[in-house]
């Protein structure tokens, strides 16, 4: 099958997804928790599709993303070949910039593949440490 290469990596992290649309926050100091139980997109290096669970915790600063926008958008990757890791980090980047939270945190949980469960934390403002919030 031959060596992952620097496109396999690079491979989705640009893709055109459907936008992230927002509504005004109308109240402060308060979160949000959004499962998406649906996700698929496809694996840049094998063409088979990956499955999982996308889960989306948030407080809300002065915006509050759109279900729909949302779910529009995570379906868009249902055709992109994109690493696991980079499907959560790019949904993060992306909800960063349309909705501007004090802070998200986006959990990918990924169905089996080769006996191996995996689960991937990316969250905003990064932390070194990789722990709390």
């Amino acid at each position: 099958m031959g060596q992952y290469t620097e496109r396999h990596a690079r491979s989705g992290v640009r893709a055109r997804l459907p936008a992230l649309e927002c509504f005004p926050n109308q109240y402060p100091r308060y979160e949000v928790t959004l499962e998406i139980p649906e996700f698929t997109s496809v694996c840049p290096r094998t063409d088979l599709p990956d499955f999982g669970k996308v889960v989306v915790r948030y407080m809300p600063k002065r915006w509050c993303v759109e279900l729909k926008s949302l779910k529009f958008y995570i379906n868009g990757f249902r055709d992109v070949g994109i690493f696991q890791e980079n499907a959560v980090n790019r949904i993060l980047d992306d909800f960063v910039k349309a909705v501007k939270p004090e802070w998200v945190v986006v959990t990918g949980e990924f169905a089996a593949r080769g006996g191996i469960k995996t689960i991937v934390e990316a969250r905003h403002p990064r932390r070194a440490s990789g722990k709390g919030r």
